[in-house]
């Protein structure tokens, strides 16, 4: 790596996820192996052939000023709300400028979003069929828009270096902090605040992905029916909510004295070029963007002892990113303790590579892998070490951990992380 790259680090966490309001929460309900899936509610959700989700444990409208609340998406909420315990663990007491440990000119923000203000545009087009042109809120455009998240959050910090939105599906919040670890590595900022978000429990995305034949059916068993790994997989449950990190060059966060959680090593990309909707079946494109992590950083295999999979619960997928882990890492898979917390969570979409990378994150800091839940039967052909019904303590030392993110359009993140 060139010497002229600077070093990143995590200094501030925020989550709110089917397991809890805030980071704390949602680490506690994984290590306790809880699931947040339960069943749909409702007239409008009566006739569809998905009758399960994960929805956020504290509705946004409890924690957010209603006045506020009305005028952002729900995936702009959950954001937000990420956004501002994530700022606050990083020890900042205002936006920059007005707290002086940070110019905005030094400042960013990208949060991503797999599908955007999905349930505004439905909703307000419900609105204007029902009611008429003039009760569709002025505030639809800016609601709907996939950069309100990270706009609204850069705002509210006061982030002038840059407001970025990734969108490359469930690929999206892992690519969005990979992109902050560059401009942060690049010199463009000191500070950026990072993560994705997803809040599209509607029933018109759920019919929609229940006919491609990619969620869960298992309607009778809420808490079973995510199941990474089983031989009884059938599919995602769609979760909702965001996790955003705080990353800082190192330079930055020793000088104002910031905690610091561990090292952001860096990124892997690849696409697969295979389909927009099924993973290539051998990982190939998995194996290229874990591959390229190990190129363009100093990471060595052997440093890996966790991983937090993509690991949707779906039948092809789960076995295409083994496959492309034990090409790449070799017998250094064998010492990987990998966890797949989307049993817990089900899938956040745009917003699950900002939870796991909290959760990654958290595993690092306090030594401990959480569970994968539900894996009755394992598939003979995952050929890994999966964490399964309890945490698992890690080793002493310095350790790096990985967290795989993959999106329809055959989008490959990987990120990786280090103790310090």
């Amino acid at each position: 790596m060139s010497s002229t790259n600077h070093t990143v680090v995590v200094t501030g966490i925020g989550a709110t996820t089917p397991l809890g309001g805030d980071s704390a929460t949602t680490w506690e309900g994984l290590l306790a192996g809880r699931s947040g899936v339960r069943p749909l509610e409702g007239e409008r959700f009566a006739e569809l052939p998905v009758q399960i989700a994960a929805f956020a444990a504290v509705d946004p409208g409890e924690v957010l000023p209603r006045p506020l609340a009305r005028k952002l998406d729900r995936s702009a909420q959950f954001a937000l709300i990420a956004a501002r315990e994530a700022w606050a663990d990083a020890g900042f007491t205002a936006p920059a400028g007005e707290d002086a440990a940070i110019a905005p000119e030094r400042l960013g923000s990208v949060i991503a979003s797999g599908i955007g203000g999905v349930t505004t545009l439905l909703d307000q087009y419900d609105v204007l069929k029902e009611k008429g042109v003039r009760r569709v809120s002025p505030h639809t455009v800016p609601m709907l828009m996939p950069n309100g998240p990270s706009a609204n959050v850069g705002l509210e910090v006061n982030a002038r270096a840059g407001v970025h939105t990734p969108v490359s599906a469930c690929a999206s919040g892992a690519e969005a902090i990979g992109y902050a670890i560059e401009m942060i590595r690049s010199g463009r900022a000191d500070v950026v605040v990072a993560g994705g978000t997803e809040a599209a429990i509607h029933p018109l995305p759920i019919a929609a992905f229940a006919n491609m034949m990619a969620m869960s059916k298992n309607n009778d068993e809420p808490t079973k029916a995510s199941r990474p790994y089983d031989t009884g997989r059938d599919g995602f449950v769609l979760g909702e909510g965001a996790g955003v990190v705080i990353l800082e060059s190192e330079a930055h966060a020793k000088a104002r004295g910031a905690k610091i959680y561990c090292e952001a090593i860096g990124q892997g990309l690849s696409a697969d070029s295979h389909h927009i909707a099924q993973p290539e079946p051998t990982g190939r494109g998995i194996a290229s963007a874990l591959q390229h992590l190990l190129d363009t950083t100093d990471l060595k295999p052997a440093e890996v002892v966790h991983l937090n999979a993509h690991a949707t619960s779906t039948p092809q997928g789960d076995v295409a990113e083994i496959k492309a882990l034990r090409k790449v890492l070799g017998d250094d898979l064998d010492h990987v303790a990998v966890s797949a917390t989307k049993s817990m969570t089900g899938h956040l979409l745009g917003g699950a590579g900002g939870i796991e990378t909290v959760a990654t994150v958290l595993a690092l800091h306090h030594r401990v892998a959480p569970p994968t839940i539900n894996v009755d039967d394992l598939d003979p052909e995952v050929d890994a070490d999966i964490v399964r019904d309890e945490p698992r303590p890690l080793p002493q030392g310095s350790i790096a951990a990985v967290n795989n993110s993959f999106g329809f359009g055959g989008h490959n993140v990987v990120l990786a992380f280090r103790t310090v």
